[in-house]
């Protein structure tokens, strides 16, 4: 069943209103949920913005034949005023900055353009906080090109700290709502520069933990699970979004935000895992590092999370459980086939998840039946052959087939050949930090017979008699040769 594995319960929470609006359309097209109830959830979504036209075709949905209330009809007169209203406020200055004589002078420190507009045209700050509130007006009506241009004329104005968050989430969600996927990313990108900045984060939807011990923490923590959700739809959508979803939720701080208050995202880490297995020599062997440390993170999390894609991965790398496998990719299907930001990459997704079962199956046998693989892969004997005949034959493929199998059509076999690696090679590769260890330790024994201390290069804390800046070396003390290697 669909809505079984469905996310969007959990993902509604992080998102603002209007994302959410192409999260319920998806499950009303799919008929995931009764159309009913999604046509109610949308409307009760609706009605607090100045959506009027989009509010009064879901009311006729749910009550048809009915005319709309008074209340209704005051709601559209009261946008209609305050757009003339926020017009009249704004029309003035921006004419000003979208002068190209003016532009031209404008330049990167934002309280000098302020001063220069307001010695040479009467700018006043009054004018610069109604670009926020026309840009905030313009995405309740769902004029996001036109949010995008007021909210980002008044980032490169407004010289205080107060806005510029709620004004950097506006005009993101107003390049994904307008599908400019290239300016989102720039957007998203910008938005984790400013939540890691140290600047003072307003709390988001916790107004009061705003003075408790360790507020702030918490509130970079809610910040940075807001824009892990938001990112979904730019990384889904963006060219190569998905090594980029890798590179951002794979990051020690989003990797920790993720198994705090999200695990559910790990569905998407892993997906992306999986699409992007076949690319690049660079970013397969970027992913192919990844994986590893996805699957031990899914291993670690599966308490609090697990779905078909998740089980899909550990099935194939822990348990090498490849008939667990096969059901889990089936049912890996059902899941894509419910999810918003998945559902366009079934075909990428099937077809890497194939490579991925190819790949450790044949680690594990040299002789392989082709009749067996394909049903490993959920293919017929028929499709099950072609494909592996296509992954044979490509030469880019860094899979354990590629360049060392032969087919053997009579007894309808692949055989591998896996060639052996030298001892002395191993001996090597066991060995060859074995020389620094030694380096590192030797001059940590020798710091303790002349009774300095530091903390040596394995982490163990020792203590420092008469050292350079005393204990810690707060003083400011050169560390010792080996601290300065380690470093």
């Amino acid at each position: 069943m669909a809505s079984q594995y469905d996310l969007t319960t959990k993902i509604i929470p992080y998102l603002d209103r209007h994302l959410v609006f192409p999260l319920l359309s998806f499950l009303s097209e799919h008929e995931i949920f009764p159309a009913e109830e999604l046509i109610k959830a949308q409307y009760e979504l609706a009605t607090n913005t100045h959506m009027v036209d989009y509010i009064a075709s879901l009311y006729q949905q749910i009550h048809p034949g009915e005319e709309f209330s008074a209340e209704f009809l005051k709601k559209r007169e009261d946008a209609v005023a305050t757009n003339a209203r926020l017009s009249e406020e704004t029309d003035p200055v921006m004419s000003v900055i979208q002068n190209p004589e003016v532009a031209q002078n404008l330049r990167q420190d934002k309280l000098q353009n302020f001063n220069y507009l307001k010695e040479t045209f009467g700018v006043t700050p009054e004018q610069i906080i109604a670009l926020y509130n026309m840009g905030q007006f313009q995405f309740s009506i769902g004029a996001y090109s036109a949010a995008a241009d007021y909210l980002y004329h008044f980032r490169i104005l407004y010289t205080q700290n107060d806005l510029l968050l709620s004004a950097q989430y506006g005009k993101l969600a107003s390049e994904i709502l307008s599908g400019e996927w290239d300016k989102a990313l720039d957007e998203l990108n910008k938005l984790k520069d400013f939540i890691e900045s140290g600047l003072p984060l307003p709390t988001i939807n916790a107004p009061a933990t705003a003075n408790t011990p360790g507020s702030a923490a918490l509130t970079q923590l809610q910040a940075r699970t807001w824009l892990m959700h938001w990112s979904l739809f730019v990384y889904f959508n963006a060219e190569d979004g998905r090594s980029a979803l890798l590179e951002t939720f794979l990051n020690s701080t989003y990797l920790n935000t993720m198994q705090t208050s999200c695990p559910w995202l790990l569905r998407y880490l892993a997906a992306a895992s999986i699409i992007s297995r076949k690319g690049t020599a660079s970013a397969s062997r970027t992913v192919r590092t990844s994986l590893q440390t996805i699957v031990k993170i899914i291993q670690a999390e599966q308490y609090q999370y697990s779905d078909p894609i998740t089980t899909f991965l550990t099935d194939v790398y822990v348990d090498f459980d490849f008939e667990q496998a096969q059901k889990s990719l089936k049912d890996a299907e059902t899941v894509l086939d419910s999810d918003f930001f998945l559902w366009e990459f079934k075909g990428e997704f099937l077809e890497n998840a194939r490579y991925v079962v190819s790949e450790a199956y044949c680690r594990i046998h040299q002789r392989i039946d082709i009749a067996d693989l394909s049903a490993r892969l959920n293919l017929s004997p028929t499709e099950g052959e072609k494909w592996i005949v296509n992954l044979i034959r490509d030469s880019d493929s860094r899979s354990t087939l590629a360049g060392d199998a032969k087919i053997d059509l009579e007894q309808n076999v692949i055989s591998t050949s896996k060639p052996s690696v030298p001892v002395y090679q191993s001996i090597i590769e066991k060995t060859k930090g074995l020389a620094f260890r030694t380096q590192v330790l030797g001059a940590a024994m020798a710091k303790r017979a002349s009774g300095d201390t530091t903390v040596d290069g394995e982490g163990v804390e020792k203590e420092n008699v008469g050292g350079s800046g005393g204990k810690g070396r707060r003083g400011g003390g050169k560390p010792p040769p080996a601290a300065a290697a380690q470093s």
